[in-house]
């Protein structure tokens, strides 16, 4: 069969295909735009019972109320500490027990790496209560502590399975010639692994810092009075009231919540891309 034969064959299977991908980005993108236009409509389009994909009048209303609400700054800076703290500790965790799980030979290695698969298997939700009791003992209910210490303990399994991959992708030959040239292991470690490995570390600190930004359940479990170390999530709940839910001010502050997400997406995409591929290919 001839080459031209062959694309005219195949040429049916990948337009499905990129039909199928356009289909599925609309189907995730929808939401997010209906978000957005959401906070944008006036308070008479979102109560109307005529739903429209689009508004004539854009308002910032919802914005102002969201702004305007009570401590959202400090809401703000407490989500941006909580999350910033997640991810450059289990980072720099993750990739010297990654490191030491690959490199080294020890005692109970393969169980100790089994043990990181089953942690991810434990759903959050089980284990809520067992950790608000243990928060409670060691005094950390009502501090961001306790919202740091958990997430770090969640996103730590993930990312030393991950970043394993990449550590073992460098050669060995590497580190035996950097020692040849005279480079002690910690110089080895911090000037050549580390930037061979970074892609992969970028790729699981947006894992690590997605769910920790995005976290409602142990900031409402852990919060219980001091609402000065509340996180951004914690401020929808103004908008929910008994009577009649505020949905623009909580798709407002909704999109407030996502913008830091994209431009944390925007500031790494590169390194996610070649991350991401990395760990496809290990």
């Amino acid at each position: 069969m001839s080459v031209t034969k062959l694309l005219r064959v195949k040429r049916p299977g990948r337009l499905a295909a990129e039909a199928a991908a356009l289909l599925i980005a609309v189907a995730v993108a929808f939401p997010l735009y209906w978000m957005v236009l959401s906070a944008f409509k006036p308070a008479g389009e979102i109560q109307s019972t005529e739903a429209r994909p689009w508004t004539l009048a854009p308002s910032l209303d919802s914005f102002r109320r969201v702004f305007e609400q009570q401590d959202f700054g400090r809401y703000f800076l407490n989500s941006l500490l909580v999350a910033g703290t997640v991810v450059i500790l289990s980072a720099l965790i993750a990739f010297l027990a990654a490191t030491a799980v690959t490199r080294f030979r020890f005692k109970f290695r393969t169980t100790l790496l089994i043990m990181f698969l089953v942690a991810q298997m434990v759903p959050v939700e089980a284990l809520t209560i067992p950790l608000f009791f243990l928060m409670r003992d060691f005094g950390q209910l009502n501090t961001l502590g306790s919202l740091i210490l958990p997430h770090l303990a969640f996103s730590l399994p993930f990312a030393i399975w991950m970043l394993r991959g990449f550590v073992k992708a460098v050669p060995e030959a590497l580190e035996e010639a950097a020692y040849i040239d005279g480079a002690s292991r910690t110089r080895f470690l911090w000037q050549i692994l580390f930037p061979l490995v970074f892609p992969g570390l970028v790729a699981t600190s947006v894992f690590s810092f997605i769910t920790t930004w995005n976290d409602f359940l142990f900031a409402k479990s852990f919060i219980i009075s001091d609402t000065s170390q509340s996180t951004l999530p914690m401020a929808l709940l103004v908008f929910f009231k008994p009577d009649e839910n505020d949905w623009g001010g909580i798709m407002a502050a909704s999109t407030v919540m996502t913008i830091p997400v994209l431009v944390f997406f925007v500031l790494v995409q590169r390194r996610l891309v070649s991350g991401l591929g990395g760990a496809v290919k290990d």
